[in-house]
């Protein structure tokens, strides 16, 4: 009895086929483009997501062997905030506008006017950032009025994944969170903020549990993919909600780091806490007993994907032609640098920052280069940079009262042994290691599992969740590390704003 999970990422949809004890079958992953027409604009075209999709369900069939029929249940997880809209006959209207897209911050602002930073907090559990999805549609509706009148429906990028594939509109708490329009702690939709802000309330969809079913694979989705029409799909998640399910970080006492095209850093807590500021997220979980705190760092793994393509076309090529992977020669070249990267210093910030500083302004900086440094010390630098910021979100999630032992891992970044050690030493705490990890695909296959009845809850899925042991932190990287965390945060102080003049110089 296999189940699906799909991943509908920035970068690409992974198809993972899961059985009923959770034993991994397979997966498979097609890449779809991603598009910056204007600096500081993030867009995708919502087609592409389902191209990706069908090629990569039909390449996961393929390589396993599994019948489509033999398939009890899919679930879908996605990139959070996107705003997709859709016309009365179900057209895409506009480009998706992405989670990393920096457009709306005067959005923002404007939004803290109208509702206020407290009223805020207390119906949204969140504040405006320019990623969420709310003033996304108030970009579009200033700046796009014609293509806003012809928008009949907000789905986010998951969502439409799953209109696609039943053709039921229809949300989740835990994607829906991040919109800036859900009431976390009711579960529904918020008629303050949508009146606040003047929207629609049918332009928003149903919201329905996790695992709940939100319909059956149509006969057109079924040519498509390869799938047998019928088969029930489940809700799904975040991407973030599903990562940690499948992370088995489900409870208060655990935490994750993802690191991949951004990082982020989560705690489950229980279903009273509230934000506790400083840009961290508080969202639903995939469980109905838990909700979490996120920090968000957005360029992580997409820091060293740019390192990558702008500084290694000579590896890039070499691993092309070797059929390797131009990240191991990278790591390789990183690792010869010192603990530290002797003084050089990177600012992670090429498309803005959320958590702790939640501006759209900030831009990418390597500090204190010399003749001395080499490549090798600025892909260390990068690693060490992303990691210097996750750790900040640790630090806040640690002040608002989040207790753990250890902190697991996941995500492409977090399978690189150089940056598992560079993650425990900036943590100070040991990190565990998943022995296969698939990444928010594994989440929502659990929820299709759950769905299906093969498990009770999501939490029982997750307590199967194996690790493979824990890489300590070691006490002389810590000292050098703690030092340079503190510089690192006095630089994006001073240099906060030159940030904000820099945005003239960017039109």
């Amino acid at each position: 009895m296999p189940f699906l999970g799909l991943d509908l990422g920035t970068t690409g949809v992974r198809a993972l086929l899961i059985d009923a004890t959770g034993a991994v079958l397979g997966a498979a992953t097609a890449e779809h483009p991603l598009h910056s027409p204007e600096p500081g604009w993030m867009e995708q075209d919502p087609q592409d997501w389902w191209t990706s999709t069908c090629g990569a369900i039909r390449d996961v069939l393929s390589r396993t062997g599994v019948r489509p029929g033999d398939i009890a249940a899919i679930a879908a997880s996605g990139q959070m905030h996107g705003a997709t809209l859709l016309d009365a006959h179900g057209d895409v209207v506009r480009p998706c506008i992405l989670w990393n897209d920096q457009r709306s911050a005067p959005q923002c602002d404007e939004i803290t006017r109208l509702v206020g930073t407290p009223r805020l907090l207390e119906l949204t559990g969140n504040v405006p950032l320019a990623g969420f999805t709310a003033p996304k549609l108030l970009w579009v509706r200033e700046h796009e009025p014609e293509r806003w009148a012809r928008t009949a429906h907000v789905l986010l990028p998951r969502d439409y994944l799953n209109w696609r594939l039943t053709g039921a509109l229809a949300s989740e708490p835990s994607d829906a969170a991040g919109t800036l329009l859900f009431d976390v702690h009711a579960r529904r939709w918020s008629s303050d903020m949508l009146a606040a802000l003047e929207l629609d309330p049918g332009l928003m969809p149903a919201v329905l549990p996790s695992a709940g079913i939100v319909g059956r694979i149509s006969r057109r989705a079924a040519k498509d993919t390869g799938l047998l029409e019928g088969t029930p799909v489940m809700s799904g998640g975040a991407d973030n909600a599903c990562a940690a399910a499948g992370s088995g970080v489900l409870q208060p006492g655990q935490v994750l780091c993802s690191v991949g095209t951004s990082g982020t850093v989560v705690a489950p807590v229980g279903l009273t806490v509230g934000n506790p500021g400083h840009n961290v997220h508080l969202f639903c979980h995939v469980s109905p007993r838990t909700n979490y705190l996120m920090g968000v760092v957005l360029s992580a793994g997409g820091a060293l994907r740019w390192f990558r393509d702008t500084c290694c076309p000579d590896l890039v090529l070499a691993a092309r032609s070797a059929g390797t992977d131009a990240y191991t020669a990278i790591m390789t070249e990183a690792a010869t640098a010192p603990v530290g990267a002797e003084g050089l210093i990177f600012l992670p910030y090429l498309t803005g920052e959320r958590t702790p500083h939640g501006t759209a302004a900030a831009r990418g900086v390597f500090f204190g280069l010399s003749p001395r440094h080499t490549r090798g010390h600025m892909a260390r630098a990068v690693i060490e940079g992303v990691s210097f910021a996750l750790g900040q979100s640790l630090d806040l999630l640690r002040r608002a009262g989040v207790e753990h032992n250890t902190v697991r891992l996941t995500g492409g970044g977090a399978k690189s042994p150089l940056w598992q050690q560079v993650l425990a030493d900036v943590f100070n705490c040991p990190v565990a290691i998943q022995p296969a990890d698939e990444g928010p695909a594994y989440g929502a296959g659990l929820l299709a599992a759950v769905g299906a009845g093969s498990f009770v809850s999501i939490e029982e899925a997750g307590e199967r969740i194996q690790l493979s042991g824990e890489i300590a932190p070691r006490d002389s990287a810590v000292a050098i590390y703690g030092k340079t965390a503190e510089v690192f945060a006095n630089l994006y102080s001073a240099l906060e704003p030159m940030f904000n003049a820099r945005l003239a110089l960017e039109q």
